[in-house]
């Protein structure tokens, strides 16, 4: 293999595929970005075998061939690489020369024929959508996937397609994010769930543009993003999401337009006081036309208070303070609308944009 290929191109492209490798690999050739040069175009390929990520990038090939590389390694070289042309040269050892400005440096390489091959795989449905929607559903939610559920499902993200609307829900089973958007295309069929892993949304959501569409194919065990020049693949977790509409009340005896702003401050200013307790709350108190906040620890205590209306009889619960906190960041507006019952019922955050967050009160000790 002997290729050339402009210096930011090549960082663009390693930059997508590198992230998905840990620092710890089963096979050491899982460390490896796979360089295919055909054409003239370089399809930098990497798997963790439960990911596959691949970018094309336009390059001159020289000569055609394939090696692999140190992902890392070589995403770091080129990071530092002065010049505006790498030169990259292959022997039969799948060793390569890289060459940039005046620098020269070899990089071992591992047979390409060892690297994991994809099995196949045929699509069933197909969904077109804006990039920049897919990466808003993504970023509303995906912090309420759990970590550390043994429940497989749990730690990933639901994609539900129903009637022309896609609904992406998250759940760890003690606080619920949802998020609804119209589909602007939709083919016939598409209805169905899929369960996508945790990590492959998080990166899709690192790759997504600005601007332009993404299509998603899915088939039988896996589900493919296809994102201009670069494809993700991820394995879809199998078994049945637990019925989330379930744990949503069907109605609420009030409502309270709270402002995003002012509700982050009072939480973030009271949390100081919790930073080192093992579990925090904070008490919400909604009294006289004022949401009041509280919280008290080993190492201090505080309370803060912002303008509502809201003119019913006391009413106060306690909340973990980061599952309470964590919608309001990842939400574009400026007011939400919290939804209540009693104080041992759940709560909703409902943000008028399709978004609903469901979380419930603290037990009093």
């Amino acid at each position: 293999m002997k290729i050339k290929v402009q210096k930011e191109n090549l960082l663009k492209g390693l930059q997508k595929v590198s992230n998905i490798i840990g620092s710890r690999t089963t096979l050491p050739v899982l460390a490896n970005v796979l360089m295919e040069a055909e054409g003239n175009t370089l399809t930098l390929t990497t798997t963790d075998l439960e990911l596959r990520v691949i970018t094309h990038v336009e390059a001159e090939v020289i000569e055609a061939g394939k090696t692999t590389l140190p992902a890392k390694k070589l995403l770091g070289l080129v990071t530092k690489l002065r010049g505006e042309c790498v030169s990259i040269s292959s022997n039969e050892n799948y060793h390569s020369e890289i060459k940039c400005g005046t620098a020269s440096i070899m990089l071992l390489g591992l047979n390409p024929d060892d690297f994991p091959v994809q099995a196949e795989s045929s699509v069933q449905r197909s969904i077109k959508m804006k990039q920049s929607d897919l990466s808003s559903m993504i970023d509303k939610i995906s912090y309420a996937a759990s970590i550390e559920d043994s429940r497989k499902v749990l730690q990933g993200i639901l994609f539900s397609i129903r009637d022309g609307k896609m609904t992406a829900v998250a759940t760890d089973g003690k606080r619920l994010a949802l998020v609804e958007k119209v589909l602007d295309e939709v083919s016939g069929g598409s209805d169905g769930d899929i369960i996508v892993t945790l990590k492959s949304a998080t990166e899709l959501k690192r790759i997504i543009e600005k601007d332009g569409d993404l299509v998603i194919d899915i088939g039988d065990n896996q589900v493919v993003f296809r994102v201009d020049q670069t494809t993700i693949i991820s394995k879809l977790i199998e078994g049945t999401y637990p019925n989330y509409k379930q744990v949503i009340p069907p109605s609420f005896k009030k409502c309270v337009s709270v402002p995003c702003d002012q509700f982050i401050y009072a939480m973030e200013v009271l949390s100081i006081t919790l930073a080192e307790t093992t579990s925090p709350t904070i008490k919400l108190t909604f009294k006289d036309n004022k949401l009041i906040f509280e919280a008290n620890s080993s190492i201090g205590e505080g309370s803060e208070s912002i303008d509502v209306e809201y003119t019913d009889e006391e009413m106060s619960a306690s909340f973990n303070p980061h599952f309470l906190l964590d919608p309001f960041k990842h939400l574009p507006v400026d007011h939400v609308l919290l939804k209540i019952n009693d104080v041992v019922s759940p709560i909703a955050i409902e943000s008028g944009d399709g978004f609903l967050y469901v979380i419930m009160p603290m037990r009093s000790k």
